[in-house]
């Protein structure tokens, strides 16, 4: 009978088993299924770029992992005069040799066009060893955790190039540029957002388990990496381009890519006694990308500036009524929210004038620094924290755009290269200024509003002019 009834069907302990299998697997393959249905929306998934959203999803995830290990270590775990002593000897150690470094990673990217999926893979492996060497160092702080910590910094910032030059290649049909890296940024917001917590409960285990789980990010995303369509690594129609034209002579114009154009043609760019070639610079597209550049180092300048200053401020003088952590988690959250409010408001100005937009953000950011030093106080300090947050991605975004609608083509992906270096060291210098500055609250928003104010004197009338006179160039859909 026993045997009969075995033979019948599965047992009701089994039956049960399975159906409790059934409903704990229900909501983490159902939030899978609809990761990817979003990431691959709208013609993303067949043109590749869903790969690559999600490739930047599990970026920031490994990156904020890092962090959160590198915070513990160098910033709460010892007073605050120490902390800056700590913060100061790994901008030494980090950031100054990044400064030397950072011009020479768009360039030579620029020369491996046909290796962007393993240039992107090899950014992820490298970090997940340099994790792993940095986990032996984390609890103590030895020196030996800073060269590492420059390796992670170099890796992260060499991804980011080639990921800017890689989005308009995977661009799906009917899809701006500047709506590409939208979703993709947004990604990554999103990604950090639900890491951050994950590697603070790592944290409480031990100081070296966030860059366990660093590590194991990263080597999924060298993995996935390689995913990418082969397109990627297609430099077809591609040449480099320069932010400033070569001396002497007048600016070269972009040669054309089809066949037949010879020497001395309109579409020709052999010009000098020599009839050598000159490489297309960004000049020659008009005014309003390197104005729109230089207004996002400025907004690029402030966000490093933030970043460090208000660490050291807010630790040693808390938001009204508030401990230190409570204070840094909400100028972090404010941040964060304007950063995604940004994108996604970006999305929908994408048609809508860029430098307009590039010149009113900025000046809005303006607006709210100068209120910030005048009225220092909580709201205002996070106000600005929301208002650089949100400026930065729209401003970004709109840059984007500029550089789809008048870079052509075949300078695009060098343009995206070399433009997101120029903005990082941007970052860099900001960064300094922020942990070289003494801790004086409206010092520090009189110094942000007078970044911000720099910029804007470099750029904003030549982003209006530009303006009324029109785009040189046709839009790219």
């Amino acid at each position: 009978m026993a045997s009969a009834r075995s033979h019948d069907g599965p047992g009701p302990l089994r039956s049960a088993g399975r159906s409790i299998g059934r409903a704990l697997r229900v909501p983490f393959t159902g939030t899978a299924r609809s990761i990817r249905k979003a990431t691959h929306a709208h013609g993303a998934g067949e043109s590749g770029l869903g790969k690559l959203i999600e490739l930047h999803a599990v970026n920031g995830a490994g990156d904020v992992m890092i962090t959160v290990a590198l915070a513990s270590t160098v910033f709460f775990s010892v007073p605050t005069d120490q902390a800056r002593g700590r913060v100061a000897l790994y901008l030494a150690v980090t950031m100054a040799p990044f400064i030397l470094l950072a011009p020479v990673i768009g360039p030579l990217l620029d020369r491996l066009p046909h290796g962007r999926r393993a240039a992107m893979a090899g950014s992820m492996l490298a970090r997940a060893v340099l994790a792993l060497t940095m986990s032996g160092a984390v609890a103590t702080g030895d020196l030996e955790l800073y060269p590492a910590a420059l390796g992670v910094l170099v890796c992260s910032k060499a991804y980011g190039v080639v990921r800017s030059a890689v989005v308009p290649r995977l661009l799906p049909p009917k899809f701006s540029l500047v709506k590409a890296n939208s979703r993709v940024t947004l990604a990554g917001l999103l990604a950090t957002g639900a890491a951050a917590p994950i590697g603070a409960g790592l944290q409480t285990i031990g100081p070296q388990w966030p860059l366990y789980g660093a590590c194991a990010i990263f080597v999924g995303g060298g993995i996935l990496a390689f995913t990418l369509p082969p397109k990627v690594d297609s430099a077809k129609g591609e040449r480099r381009a320069q932010l400033v034209p070569p001396h002497g002579g007048s600016e070269p114009r972009p040669s054309s890519t089809k066949p037949g154009n010879k020497p001395g043609n309109k579409t020709g760019t052999k010009t000098g006694t020599k009839g050598r070639e000159r490489r297309p610079g960004l000049r020659s597209v008009g005014p309003s990308v390197l104005h729109g550049l230089q207004a996002n180092a400025a907004h690029r300048a402030l966000s490093g500036f933030l970043i460090f200053f208000l660490a050291f401020l807010l630790r040693e003088h808390p938001l009204a009524g508030q401990s230190a952590a409570i204070s840094l988690g909400i100028v972090g959250v404010a941040a964060g929210v304007g950063n995604a409010l940004g994108t996604a408001v970006g999305s929908w100005l994408r048609a809508r004038g860029p430098e307009i937009i590039v010149a009113s953000v900025l000046a809005l950011a303006l607006g709210v620094a100068v209120l910030a030093a005048v009225f220092f106080s909580t709201v205002m300090v996070a106000a600005l924290a929301a208002t650089a947050g949100l400026t930065q991605a729209l401003s970004k975004l709109s840059l984007d755009a500029m550089i789809q609608r008048d870079v052509p083509e075949e300078v695009r992906t060098s343009a995206f290269a070399r433009s997101e270096t120029a903005l990082q060291m941007a970052w860099v210098v900001g960064g300094a200024i922020g942990i070289a500055l003494p801790l004086n609250g409206v010092l520090g928003m009189s110094v942000a509003a007078g970044l911000l104010a720099l910029g804007a004197a470099a750029s904003v009338r030549g982003l209006l002019g530009a303006a009324r006179r029109g785009s040189p160039h046709p839009r790219v859909a």
